[in-house]
């Protein structure tokens, strides 16, 4: 038995059958116990006895004539009144045949072919009340009611084996998948039990494993696609510092390519974060008001170079739980790419507000906009509406990027939308109950 399937049927069919075995052997037991000298049976036919003995002494034949037919209404069977001889004391016919069956056994039913015979004396032992009939049931009448228990339980225990076997087979085959590489494999399970509960686990390390793989594998794949210019550039600059005239410029350049590829690495690192391992993120209450102001403030050198200000709306304590980093993360990088875009000497709005059963941070800003086609594309990494303002900036297309991934991380969202003019930029933060 080397599958579970086999082993959960043959224990079932086995423990039904024992307990078949043991009901049949307590049943013998009671029904010896019933027939047997003393028991409710005996003391009825010792009932039937006197009644007989009684009705014949008193009435005579007729009496008793009137009384056995009385007894073969009520209990079915034939029944003889006859003295020690074996003659019928009702109609004077000869049943010594029917006493010899008894062999002297008394009170005990006898077979003789496919009818029985009990022979029970009077307690003077004068007469003998015989009692002869079909039996209502041999040992082999309730057999087929048996199999049929059989058969229905047997059933029962194949479905229960389909049943627990059925999703072991699928998680087998679902794990034999994963371990292919076939990392998107999930069981689905619905299940509400501990086969359940391990489907799930399953699914959820399974989820765990895929995102840090597909983070892994996308740092790698930015890495490799965005270091390229860079290094042909600082390698290009090299061999012109060699014989630049002016080697402090050279060198200056030199500087801006290595600061830009240190940006550019810190940038895939935070976005690696991000897309990493769930459990790694440290959830606590967070207020959101109290980390808008401490960004707005943390970015005046930033505002003051350009000569903007943030307009911050006037709102109460508006509680969120999630991992403090990301979120400060995330609006950051909203912020600071509406300074970036926004035009010298101009306004920035930042609102927060509740909706529903979620937060709402919107960042506006007044600058041109974004196009209408790219929209939906600013949220990618190393996507840049304009090359060369974002060259100029130091910018490299993963701010959004980084802003859409932690705000996803908390099962929120991030939308970007022409304000006309200017961008506006609105991220929802889900917000549990009981946190306003």
């Amino acid at each position: 038995m080397r599958t579970v399937f086999a082993k959960i049927l043959l224990w079932s069919f086995g423990t039904l059958v024992l307990s078949l075995g043991a009901y049949l052997f307590i049943s013998t037991g009671f029904a010896t116990r019933f027939s047997g000298k003393g028991g409710p049976f005996q003391r009825t036919v010792d009932f039937q006895v006197d009644g007989a003995e009684e009705s014949y002494r008193i009435g005579g034949a007729p009496a008793l004539a009137r009384y056995l037919h009385k007894l073969q209404r009520y209990f079915g069977p034939e029944h003889y009144f006859t003295d020690a001889q074996g003659k019928d004391l009702v109609t004077g016919a000869d049943r010594s045949a029917l006493l010899a069956t008894a062999h002297g056994e008394y009170h005990m039913p006898h077979h003789v072919g496919d009818r029985f015979v009990a022979v029970n004396p009077t307690a003077d032992g004068a007469y003998r009340l015989i009692v002869t009939g079909r039996p209502p049931f041999t040992r082999w009448t309730f057999l087929p009611y048996y199999g049929l228990i059989l058969v229905v339980v047997a059933l029962l225990c194949w479905l229960l084996a389909i049943n627990i076997v059925s999703p072991l087979r699928e998680l087998a085959h679902t794990v034999e998948r994963f371990g292919r590489g076939d990392f998107s494999a999930r069981t689905g399970s619905r299940r509400r039990d501990e086969i359940g509960d391990v489907a799930r686990a399953f699914d959820q390390m399974a989820e765990r494993i895929e995102t840090l793989l597909t983070a892994e594998r996308r740092l790698l794949q930015d890495i490799s696609h965005e270091l390229r210019s860079p290094l042909a550039r600082l390698s290009f600059a090299a061999e012109l510092s060699k014989t630049a005239e002016d080697r402090n410029a050279a060198a200056a350049r030199i500087k801006k390519d290595i600061d830009r590829l240190a940006n550019l690495v810190g940038s895939l690192v935070e976005v690696t974060r991000v897309e990493g391992d769930p459990a790694a993120r440290r959830v606590e209450e967070v207020d959101l008001r109290e980390l808008v102001e401490e960004l707005v403030e943390a970015s005046g050198t930033e505002t003051d170079a350009r000569g903007c200000r943030f307009r911050l709306a006037d709102t109460g304590t508006l509680m969120v739980r999630g991992d403090r980093e990301l979120l400060h993360r995330a609006i950051e990088n909203v912020l600071r790419n509406a300074i970036r875009y926004a035009p010298e000497n101009s306004a920035i709005d930042v609102t927060l507000e509740m909706a529903g059963d979620a937060a709402w941070v919107t960042v506006r800003d007044y600058g041109a906009g974004v196009p209408e086609p790219m929209l939906a594309k600013i949220f990618q990494p190393f996507v840049r509406v304009d090359e060369s303002r974002d060259s100029q900036t130091g910018g490299v297309g993963l701010g959004l990027a980084i802003a859409y991934r932690a705000i996803s991380a908390h099962q929120g969202r991030i939308v970007a939308e022409n304000a006309a003019p200017g961008l506006r930029v609105r991220m929802e933060i889900p917000v549990p109950r009981g946190a306003r």
